[in-house]
C-alpha cells in the first residue's frame, strides 16, 4: 500500500502538464493540483496546508513541477524559496530602493554592488512587479532581465 501511495505521488509531483491550471490565491502545488474545488475559504485553506506540509510547493517552484512555472533564470535555490516567502517585503522594499530582504536577495544572488542593485531594481520597479497577481517566477525573471 505505502509503494502505491508513494507512486501516486510521484507521478502526480512529476506530470505538470495535465495539472495547468492553478488558482492565484494559493498558487502551485500538491494542494492545488487535488483539491480543484477553491470556492470556499476552507477549501482553500486545506489547499495551502496540504502545500505546506508536504513541502512540495517550493520544490515545485524551483523545479517547475506540480503544476508550478519554472523560471527561464537559472539561479540557486535558496534565492528562489526567499523570493516566494518574501514577495510583499521585497515588493516594498524595491519600490523604496532598500531594504534588508533586498540585501539578502542580493547576496544570494552574489551581486557585488548592492547599491546599483537596488537602484536598478528601484527604476525598474513596474517591470518587475508587473502586476497586482504576478507570480514569483515571473519576478525572479523580471530581475534577471532588468537587474542581471
Amino acid at each position: 500500500m505505502k509503494k502505491l501511495l508513494v507512486s501516486l505521488a510521484a507521478v502526480a509531483a512529476l506530470s505538470t502538464g495535465a495539472f495547468a491550471t492553478v488558482n492565484n490565491q494559493t498558487g502551485c502545488g500538491l494542494g492545488s493540483m487535488i483539491i480543484k474545488d477553491d470556492s470556499s475559504a476552507v477549501m482553500l485553506a486545506l489547499q495551502a496546508t496540504t502545500n505546506g506540509t508536504s513541502g512540495n510547493q517550493t520544490f515545485g517552484i524551483t523545479s517547475g513541477t506540480s503544476g508550478c512555472k519554472k523560471t527561464k533564470f537559472v539561479m540557486n535555490e535558496r534565492a528562489a524559496e526567499f523570493v516566494a516567502s518574501n514577495m510583499d517585503i521585497l515588493a516594498k522594499e524595491m519600490a523604496a530602493g532598500h531594504g534588508e530582504s533586498l540585501d539578502t536577495l542580493a547576496e544570494l544572488l552574489k551581486v557585488e554592488d548592492k547599491v546599483a542593485f537596488n537602484a536598478t531594481l528601484q527604476a525598474n520597479y513596474n517591470k518587475i512587479y508587473s502586476s497586482e497577481s504576478v507570480e514569483m517566477a515571473d519576478v525572479l525573471d523580471n530581475i534577471s532581465t532588468t537587474a542581471m
